[in-house]
C-alpha cells in the first residue's frame, strides 16, 4: 500500500490484480471501505486481498474513475448485483447518482421499462415521490413498494379487497381508500403495519353512513380526503396526522347532480394554502363537471366553475375532462373532453371566465386531422413547469419556452410517445416523480416508466 494519493494502488480482488490511485477512490467516496483500504497500512507493497467478484469490481472501479457505468453493465449484471456490490464497498451513493436518469424532458422521453407486480398485475392506483422517484403501486388489496432504483422492496397485503386511491403521507406511510369499503386507512409500508383508520360519521345525520374515499391529498397541516356515502352525501375532510381524527368537514353537499358530485381529484397548493377539487361525470351525452377551490382555514369556497356553464369550449358542449395545478407557476390547467383544447388560468386572477386556451405553431403537434391521435384528452398532469396530457393512448407535453403572450408564457407542444406507443390502450393515469414519468393504461398490467432518452446509465429491469 502506498501513502501518496497520486501514486499507484494495487488491489487483489478475487485473485485478479487491479491498479488505480488512492486519490481516485478518496476523492469520490472518502468514507467508503475502499477509501479505508487505500490509506497506509502494514501491507507495504503487497496488494490488499478482497474476496469479491473481480468482474463486478471492474464495474465499480469504472464508476469511481468516470462517475458512470460501463455501457454493457446492464446486460452482464443485474441491477441487484450492482447494488449489493456497491453497498459492500460503501459507494452506493455514487452508484445511485449514476443509475438515476437525467432531468425529465417530456419531449425527449421514451419508454424505459414496465413495472409489473407479481400478482394482480393491473394497477388500481399508484403514487410516486418527487424526490427519489420511488413508486408505490396498489393492485387488488395489496401495495407493492419499489425503491429509487425501481427494485421491488416489499409487498404489503392490506385488509381491503381493493385499493382505489393511495397517497404518501409520511416517508414510509400511505393513506389508502377503497371503492368497496368505507374509511381512510393508514399503513406503514416499511413494516406492513396497519396504523389506523378515519371514518366520516355524524350521529345526527343517518345519511352519513359507510362513507368511501374517492380522493386523497397530503399537506403539512393534515390529510385531505373526499368521502362519498351510499345516500349520495359527500364532503372533503381534513384529518389530523397525529391523531387521525377529523379536524374539519369542508364542503358537505348532496351529490344528486354533476355540480355536486364527490371530488374525484384533490390537489393541495402550498403557496397559498388552498385546496383544489374537481369532479367529472362521463355519460352518453358527453362530459360535465366542476372545479372548486376551498380555503381550509375558513372552510369557504373561494372560487368555483361548473361545465357546461362557463368557458369558451363549454359553450359548445365541450366540458373539461381533467384538471391539474402547476404549483410552481400558480396556474390551473384543464383539458376539454372533445376538442382536446388545453385551458390555463392564473390562480391569482380567477374570475368568471379566466381561461386562456393555449396553442402553438409546432408542425409536429396534434391537429384534428391526425387520425389515431384525434379526440379529447383524458388525463392531465403538471410537473416541473411541464404539462403532460394524455388523449386516448397518446401522450403529449406542453413546455414553457422563452417569450410571452397576452396569456402568459408561450408553450410548445410535442409528442412524448411514438406512433406505435399511442396505439396501446387508453391512458388512465399519469404521474411523475424524480426524473421519471409513470403511466398506467386501462385494463393493462403494470406501470410504464418513461425517462429522457439521453440516459447513458439506465439499467434495464
Amino acid at each position: 500500500m502506498v501513502s501518496d494519493g497520486s501514486e499507484r494502488l494495487k488491489l487483489n480482488v478475487g485473485g485478479e490484480i487491479f491498479e488505480t490511485t488512492a486519490s481516485t477512490i478518496q476523492s469520490t467516496c472518502p468514507d467508503s471501505l475502499l477509501a479505508a483500504l487505500s490509506t497506509p497500512t502494514s501491507h507495504g507493497s503487497n496488494p490488499v486481498f478482497i474476496d469479491r467478484d473481480p468482474e463486478l469490481f471492474s464495474v465499480i472501479l469504472n464508476l469511481l474513475r468516470t462517475g458512470r457505468l460501463p455501457a454493457n453493465s446492464s446486460s452482464v449484471f443485474s441491477k441487484q448485483e450492482l447494488l449489493d456490490e456497491a453497498l459492500y464497498y460503501g459507494v452506493e451513493s455514487l452508484l445511485r447518482s449514476a443509475m438515476l436518469p437525467p432531468p425529465l424532458l417530456g419531449f425527449d422521453a421514451s419508454l424505459a421499462s414496465t413495472i409489473t407486480p407479481a400478482t394482480d398485475g393491473v394497477p388500481s392506483a399508484f403514487t410516486a415521490t418527487a424526490g427519489d422517484a420511488s413508486l408505490w403501486i396498489a393492485h387488488g388489496g395489496q401495495i407493492s413498494v419499489y425503491d429509487w432504483s425501481l427494485s421491488h422492496a416489499v409487498t404489503v397485503r392490506t385488509h381491503l379487497s381493493d385499493v382505489t386511491s393511495i397517497c404518501r403521507v409520511w416517508d414510509e406511510a400511505a393513506a389508502i381508500g377503497s371503492g368497496s369499503a368505507s374509511g381512510l386507512h393508514f399503513y406503514d409500508l416499511s413494516s406492513g403495519r396497519y396504523v389506523g383508520s378515519t371514518h366520516w360519521t355524524d350521529p345526527e345525520d343517518p345519511r352519513i353512513h359507510k362513507a368511501r374515499v374517492a380522493a386523497v391529498a397530503d399537506s403539512p397541516g393534515g390529510v385531505f380526503a373526499s368521502f362519498d356515502c351510499l345516500h349520495r352525501e359527500n364532503s372533503v375532510l381534513q384529518i389530523d396526522k397525529s391523531t387521525l381524527q377529523v379536524a374539519a368537514v369542508i364542503g358537505q353537499q348532496s351529490g344528486s347532480s354533476a355540480k355536486t358530485a364527490v371530488p374525484e381529484k384533490l390537489r393541495w397548493i402550498p403557496d397559498n394554502g388552498l385546496l383544489v377539487g374537481s369532479a367529472v361525470h362521463r355519460g352518453v351525452f358527453g362530459c360535465s363537471g366542476y372545479i372548486r377551490i376551498w380555503d381550509p382555514r375558513s372552510r369557504a369556497i373561494v372560487w368555483e366553475t361548473s361545465e357546461p356553464g362557463s368557458g369558451r369550449s363549454s359553450r359548445f358542449g365541450d366540458a373539461l375532462a381533467d384538471v391539474d395545478v402547476d404549483v410552481e407557476e400558480s396556474t390551473l390547467f384543464k383539458v376539454c373532453s372533445k376538442s382536446g383544447d388545453l385551458g390555463m388560468a392564473d390562480l391569482r386572477k380567477l374570475g368568471e371566465d379566466p381561461w386562456v386556451y393555449v396553442s402553438d405553431d409546432n408542425p409536429g403537434a396534434w391537429s384534428a386531422d391526425d387520425g389515431e391521435r384525434s379526440g379529447g384528452y383524458s388525463v392531465v398532469h403538471c410537473y416541473r413547469k411541464q404539462v403532460l396530457a394524455a388523449r386516448g393512448g397518446a401522450l403529449e407535453v406542453w413546455s414553457s419556452v422563452e417569450g410571452k403572450t397576452s396569456g402568459g408564457l408561450i408553450r410548445r407542444r410535442n409528442f412524448v410517445d411514438k406512433e406505435e406507443d399511442s396505439k396501446r390502450r387508453m391512458v388512465s393515469k399519469v404521474e411523475a416523480g424524480g426524473d421519471r414519468l409513470f403511466v398506467s393504461r386501462e385494463y393493462m398490467e403494470g406501470v410504464e416508466v418513461w425517462e429522457s432518452s439521453n440516459s447513458s446509465s439506465m439499467i434495464e429491469m
